[in-house]
C-alpha cells in the first residue's frame, strides 16, 4: 500500500507541474498586471524614477509621452511601432503628418529600455514601457492612476499609411473622429474622456490657424471660438508663418492634470477644432462635457478606463512579435 506521504508529495508535484504548464497559455492572450512579477519585478519602477526625472526637467514631456501612448495605439494597435526608425523596408511613423515636428519623448523612452536591459535583458516590451510611460504621465501630473495590464509584444514593422490615415487629426469632422475610435473598439464615451488628456500639453500653431483665419470663408474666427481667445491667440498665431510656435492646449493650467479642459469647452475656449466639436455638435458629447467639467472624480475614472480599453488594442502577445533591444529598431 502506498505511503501517505508519497502520495502528498506527488500531488503538489503535479500541481506545480499543471500551474507551470497553464500560466504561459494564459499569460499568451491575456495582459495582465503582473505579467512582470517574476521575470522583472523592477521593471515598473524603472520606469516610474526615468519618467519622474524627465518631467521635472521638462514638463511639457508628461503630454508627450501620453500621446505617444496613443499614437502608437491608433496605429496596428499597441505595438511599439511608432518607435522604430526608418530602415530597410521600415518607413517610420514618425514621418507621418500627426508625428512629424510633434511627436516627442523618444529619448526618454531609450533611456528606460536600456535601464531595464540593464536588469531584465529582452524581457519588458517597448509597447509596455509606453503603456506604463502613460499612465506616470498622469499621475505625476496630478491626474489618476490604474493597474495597467501588460504583456505586449513588439511589432517587426510600422506602417507610415496607417499612422496618417487613422490617428485622429485637430481638424477632422466630429464623425471622422468618432469612426476612428469606433475603428479600435472605443466608443464615444472613450471619444470624450481621452480627449480630456489636452488637459495638459501643447499644440502647433498649424494645428488650429484654420480657426482663427479661415472656416467662415471671409477671414473671421471660427464662430465657436470665443472671441477675446481667439484675438490673444492671433497675436502669436499669424495667417502664415510661425507653423511651430506653441500654445498651451489649457491656459488655465497647462501641466496640471485635471478637469480644466471641458471647462474651457463650454466657455468656447476649445484650442483644437477636435476638441471644440465635443461641445457643439453631438448632444451626448455636450452632456458628458458638462458633467466632467462639474465632476472632476467622475472623469478621473472614465479617463483610467478608457486608457486601460485603448491599451488593449489588438495588442500582439505570445509568440507574436519580438521583446526589442532596443525600442529604434528590430532585433535582425
Amino acid at each position: 500500500m502506498p505511503h501517505p506521504i508519497n502520495n502528498t508529495i506527488l500531488l503538489v508535484v503535479l500541481a506545480s507541474a499543471l500551474l507551470v504548464y497553464f500560466r504561459p497559455a494564459r499569460a499568451a492572450g491575456v495582459l495582465y498586471p503582473q505579467f512582470y512579477d517574476f521575470s522583472c519585478p523592477q521593471a515598473s519602477d524603472i520606469v516610474k524614477s526615468v519618467v519622474s526625472k524627465a518631467v521635472a526637467k521638462d514638463a511639457r514631456m508628461a503630454a508627450s509621452l501620453l500621446r505617444l501612448h496613443f499614437h502608437d495605439c491608433f496605429v496596428k494597435g499597441c505595438d511599439g511601432s511608432i518607435l522604430l526608425d526608418s530602415s530597410g523596408n521600415i518607413a517610420s511613423e514618425k514621418r507621418s503628418v500627426p508625428n512629424r515636428d510633434s511627436a516627442r519623448g523618444f529619448e526618454v523612452i531609450d533611456e528606460i529600455k536600456s535601464a531595464i536591459e540593464k536588469a531584465c535583458p529582452q524581457t519588458v516590451s517597448c509597447a509596455d514601457i509606453l503603456a506604463l510611460a502613460a499612465r506616470d504621465s498622469t499621475v505625476l501630473t496630478g491626474g489618476p492612476s490604474w493597474d495597467v495590464p501588460l504583456g505586449r509584444r513588439d511589432s517587426f514593422g510600422a506602417s507610415l499609411s496607417g499612422s496618417n490615415q487613422n490617428i485622429p487629426a485637430p481638424n477632422n469632422t466630429f464623425q471622422t473622429i468618432l469612426t476612428k475610435f469606433k475603428l479600435k473598439g472605443l466608443d464615444i464615451i472613450d471619444f470624450v474622456a481621452l480627449s480630456g488628456s489636452h488637459t495638459i500639453g501643447n499644440a502647433r500653431c498649424t494645428s488650429f490657424r484654420q480657426r482663427l483665419y479661415n472656416n467662415t470663408g471671409n477671414g473671421q474666427p471660427d464662430f465657436a471660438l470665443e472671441q477675446s481667445y481667439a484675438a490673444k491667440l492671433r497675436a502669436n498665431c499669424p495667417r502664415s508663418g510661425g507653423d511651430q510656435n506653441l500654445f498651451f492646449l489649457d491656459p488655465g493650467s497647462p501641466t496640471k492634470f485635471d478637469n480644466g479642459y471641458y471647462k474651457n469647452l463650454i466657455a468656447l475656449k476649445g484650442l483644437l477644432s477636435s476638441d471644440e466639436i465635443l461641445y457643439t455638435q453631438n448632444q451626448q458629447t455636450m452632456d458628458l462635457v458638462k458633467h466632467y467639467a462639474e465632476n472632476q472624480e467622475d472623469f478621473f475614472e472614465q479617463f483610467a478606463k478608457s486608457m486601460i480599453k485603448m491599451g488593449n488594442v489588438t495588442p500582439l502577445t505570445g509568440n507574436l512579435g519580438e521583446i526589442r533591444r532596443i525600442c529604434r529598431r528590430v532585433n535582425n
